[in-house]
C-alpha cells in the first residue's frame, strides 16, 4: 500500500502544524511537473537528455536493491561564552547499521568510509562544553531505481525514516520536513538549480515507513574526496614521491587540486544561495551534506557538487517565523534572541547568517584537510574522546574558534610554522590572501557582518579569479 508523498502547498511552512508526514501527504492534492534530467550512466562527461516528470508516488514503480548504509544522530549540546547553549543534532552514517563508537559513512569509496556530518550553528562564541548523547532517530539507506514509466530505469537512493510508531514525533516530523523542504525548492518557476539532490518521489508503507527516493546522481561527499586526497598526500610523502617529481609536474598537480575545490565550494554555495533566495536555510550544512558525482581532480571540469540532507532545513519567510518548543528550528530562533536578535527581520538575518557560518567551516574543512597529510590537523586542537575521524572537522572548528578566536590573521601566522600545512596556507593565500579574507568574512562573530551566500559566490576567491 502506497500513499502520495508530495505537498503541493505553495509554500513549505517548517511549523510545526505542517511537521507531520501524514499531514503533508493529505495536503497532496495534486502531483506537480518537475525538470528531471535522465541519467542513465554515472559517468561524468555525458550529458543526458532533460525532460518534464511529476513525482512518482507508487512504490510499485520502483525496485529496492542493497543496503548501503544507516543514518544515527547525535543530539550535542554546546555550552558557550557568554551564557549560551544549544541542542543541535549531527548525523552520523553507519555502515553496519548500529551506532558505535567508531563512525562510518556510506560510500562507494572504500577508503573513506570513515567520518561524520555535523551542524554547527553556534553564534560567533568559542565552544567551551559538550555533552554528546545519541538520538533516536534511526534511518536506512538503500540502492535501487524506477522500474516503470518516462524514468524507468533512473537509479535512485532511497532515505528510509522509521515513521512515528517505530521513531517518534521527532522522525516524523523530519521526514516532512525534509519532504516539504524538497517539493517546495523544487516548485520554483525559474527551474531547478543543479547543485541540489532531486527528489524523484516516495511512499509511506502500510507500517508507517516514510520512504523518499532521491535520485542517484554519486555516492561521493566532499568529505570523502579530502580523505581521499588527504591520503594520498601521505601516501606520495612516505613513498618519496613528492621530492622525486619534475618541478612542472608537481605545479599542475597543486593546480589541479585548487581547481577541484574551488568548484566544489562554487557548487555547494550556488545550492545554498539558491535556498536561501528562496527563504530556506540549510542549518545542517558540512562535509557529508555536499554530495559529488566523481572525486577525480583530472574530471574536475564535470565535477556537480549538490547539497542533501534537507532535514533540518528552515522555512525562514517572514510569514514562518515564530518560536515554539515543538519546531525543529526551537534552538535556532532562542540562539538568534540571545545573539540580540529580536525582530522578524532580525531573526531572519541571523538565521540565514547562522547557515554562512557553517557555510565557512566547510570552507575551512575543504581548505587544510584536501591540502594535508592524514593526522596533520591532530595536534592542532584538544584530543577528544570520540573518534579522531568524527571530530576531525570538530579539531579545524576548536582551532578557529577556541585557540584563535576567529582571528584568521593570528591563524595563518601559527599554521606558517608547521610545515604540514604549507599547501593549505598556499591555498588561502591565492590572490594576496584572498582566501583568508573570504573566511575571515564569512566566520565573522558578529552575524551582522557575514555576506549572503551571492556575495560570498561573487568574490574574488570564489570566482577563481585568484588562479
Amino acid at each position: 500500500m502506497a500513499m502520495l508523498v508530495s505537498s503541493s502547498s505553495s509554500s513549505s511552512s517548517s511549523s510545526p502544524h505542517s511537521l507531520s508526514f501524514t499531514r503533508s501527504l493529505h495536503n497532496a492534492l495534486s502531483p506537480f511537473s518537475i525538470t528531471l534530467t535522465l541519467t542513465r550512466s554515472h559517468s561524468p562527461k555525458r550529458a543526458p537528455p532533460s525532460f518534464k516528470a511529476t513525482l512518482i508516488t507508487n512504490s510499485d514503480s520502483f525496485q529496492v536493491g542493497r543496503s548501503i548504509g544507516s543514518y544515527g544522530f547525535m543530539n550535542v549540546t554546546r555550552s558557550t561564552f557568554p551564557l549560551l547553549s544549544s541542542s543541535i543534532f549531527c548525523l552520523l552514517f553507519c555502515q553496519n547499521f548500529t551506532l558505535s563508537r567508531s563512525f562510518f559513512s556510506y560510500s562507494a569509496f572504500p577508503s573513506a568510509l570513515e567520518g561524520n556530518k555535523y551542524s554547527y550553528a553556534d553564534f560567533g562564541a568559542g565552544l567551551k562544553t559538550q555533552d554528546v548523547g545519541e538520538g533516536s532517530v534511526k534511518i536506512r539507506l538503500y540502492e535501487g531505481r524506477v522500474s516503470q514509466g518516462p524514468l524507468r530505469g533512473t537509479p535512485v537512493i532511497f532515505k528510509v525514516y522509521p515513521g512515528k510508531r517505530a521513531g517518534g514525533i521527532e522522525a516524523d516530523m523530519m521526514a516532512a520536513n525534509e519532504l516539504n523542504a524538497h517539493s517546495f525548492l523544487q516548485r520554483n518557476s525559474k527551474g531547478i538549480v543543479q547543485n541540489l539532490v532531486l527528489l524523484v518521489g516516495g511512499f509511506e508503507t502500510i507500517t508507517g515507513e516514510q520512504w523518499l527516493a532521491f535520485r542517484d546522481d554519486g555516492k561521493y561527499s566532499a568529505a570523502d574526496y579530502a580523505k581521499f586526497a588527504s591520503d594520498r598526500v601521505s601516501r606520495d610523502r612516505a613513498s618519496g614521491e613528492l621530492s622525486s617529481w619534475n618541478r612542472f609536474e608537481q605545479e599542475q598537480s597543486i593546480k589541479r587540486k585548487q581547481i577541484f575545490v574551488i568548484k566544489l565550494l562554487q557548487g555547494a554555495m550556488r545550492g545554498l544561495a539558491y535556498m536561501h533566495d528562496n527563504n530556506r536555510l540549510h542549518q545542517s550544512l558540512g562535509p557529508f551534506s555536499v554530495m559529488l558525482n566523481t572525486i577525480s581532480e583530472r574530471e574536475g571540469r564535470y565535477l556537480i557538487p549538490r547539497l542533501r540532507d534537507l532535514a533540518f532545513s528552515v522555512d525562514v519567510s517572514y510569514s514562518e517565523l515564530e518560536e515554539d518548543p515543538r519546531s525543529l528550528a526551537d534552538g535556532l530562533w532562542r540562539r538568534a534572541t540571545a545573539a540580540g536578535a529580536f525582530t522578524r527581520m532580525e531573526k531572519r538575518a541571523f538565521a540565514i547568517a547562522d547557515d554562512i557560518y557553517e557555510a565557512g567551516l566547510l570552507f575551512a574543512y575543504m581548505a587544510f584537510v584536501p591540502f594535508c597529510e592524514a593526522g596533520a590537523m591532530d595536534g592542532l586542537a584538544l584530543q577528544v574522546t570520540y573518534s579522531p575521524v568524527f571530530f576531525l572537522d570538530h579539531k579545524i572548528q576548536r582551532l578557529l574558534e577556541n585557540t584563535f578566536q576567529l582571528d584568521l590573521e593570528a591563524t595563518r601566522e601559527y599554521c606558517m610554522e608547521d610545515d604540514r600545512l604549507a599547501k593549505a596556507v598556499e591555498f588561502l593565500d591565492l590572490g594576496d590572501g584572498a582566501g583568508w579574507e573570504l573566511l575571515q568574512a564569512m566566520l565573522n562573530a558578529d552575524f551582522r557582518k557575514r555576506p549572503i551566500a551571492q556575495a560570498v559566490l561573487n568574490h574574488r576567491f570564489m570566482t577563481g579569479d585568484v588562479l
